[in-house]
């Protein structure tokens, strides 16, 4: 089977709440460019009430991704629909979607709340007391003008006008790119209400931190094919674990690679480096029996899983 068909497969049995409904679907997507780059059968979904990722370094096919599934690119073949409608047949498929470009450009002289009134306008009207709200947890200055602003501080009106309509669909493409870490830590907060309010939330991101903190399955993609959907739970028990285990004397090298889920040990002195696979819990069991010193993890746990997809691979990527 193929990596493409596996990953179709593993979006299929992925578990999802019964009868939950799709505001997200892909079949096949493809947009291939005339350099012969783009993205190929992109399957997944995504429910209402969840937190998606699409994750991989800067250039593996999100942006193409997300602007085809929206429609401001012609797909080569497949299908999207959004909230059941389909995206490039159907003008209604983004009335209830929020979106927001990795590209923001916002150098006018409008002030952002002249720009964000206008946006409402357009959408019929909002609560404007939801738009003030949101201003001050992500403290954004809806006074001065956009273009005396900075790459940080137009982000934070960029995500104020994806969400101010409440839609029941939201697309991000790495929102929090340019923010300090508090101001992150509320974007999540906002993005986690949507999700609470039975609402969707597919985001982009090449932050593994991000994805980690608060998506709830995620998409890795590299070089325009999805390679892996998973939970976080599902991808942190395949990970690869890097431990470095210090002895009080030699290692018991033969009894740790005899050790469930062990799939390297090197040492060195009273230090063992051991590499595991899924769960630690009879590494543990194991290290009971003797004096350990001190016990330290690597790389997280993320990290090693998301890197197995990339190792020597992500130098050429495509837009």
């Amino acid at each position: 089977m193929t990596s493409n068909a596996q990953t179709a497969a593993a979006e299929m049995a992925a578990p999802h709440e019964s009868g939950a409904e799709v505001a997200v679907r892909t079949v096949s997507l493809t947009k291939i460019y005339p350099n012969g780059r783009g993205i190929r059968d992109i399957n997944f979904t995504v429910q209402r009430g969840e937190i998606f990722g699409l994750l991989g370094p800067n250039g593996a096919g999100k942006t193409t991704t997300i602007r085809t599934l929206l429609g401001f690119l012609r797909p080569t073949g497949g299908q999207a629909f959004l909230l059941g409608a389909d995206a490039h047949t159907s003008p209604s498929a983004r009335n209830h979607v929020g979106f927001l470009p990795g590209d923001l450009s916002l150098s006018i002289r409008a002030t952002a709340r002249d720009w964000l009134d206008f946006q409402a306008e357009l959408r019929g009207g909002v609560d404007l007391e939801f738009v003030k709200s949101m201003a001050e947890q992500v403290e954004a200055d809806l006074d001065e003008p956009l273009r005396n602003l900075s790459s940080g501080n137009r982000q934070k009106i960029g995500i104020i006008n994806a969400l101010m309509h409440r839609p029941d669909l939201v697309i991000l493409d790495e929102p929090t790119a340019g923010l300090d870490p508090l101001i992150r830590r509320r974007v999540y907060k906002l993005l986690s209400d949507v999700r609470d309010r039975d609402g969707a939330v597919l985001l982009s991101s090449h932050v593994l931190p991000e994805v980690e903190r608060i998506c709830d399955r995620i998409a890795i993609i590299r070089r325009g094919e999805l390679v892996a959907i998973d939970t976080m739970e599902q991808l942190k028990a395949k990970a690869v674990r890097h431990l470095e285990i210090v002895f009080d004397g030699h290692p018991p090298v033969e009894q740790l690679r005899q050790v469930d889920g062990v799939v390297s040990v090197t040492t060195e002195n009273s230090t063992a480096r051991v590499a595991v696979s899924g769960s630690v819990s009879a590494l543990i069991q194991m290290l009971a029996q003797y004096e350990v010193i001190d016990l330290s993890s690597g790389s997280q746990a993320l990290e090693d899983q998301f890197m197995s997809f990339y190792d020597g691979s992500d130098k050429e990527e495509q837009s």
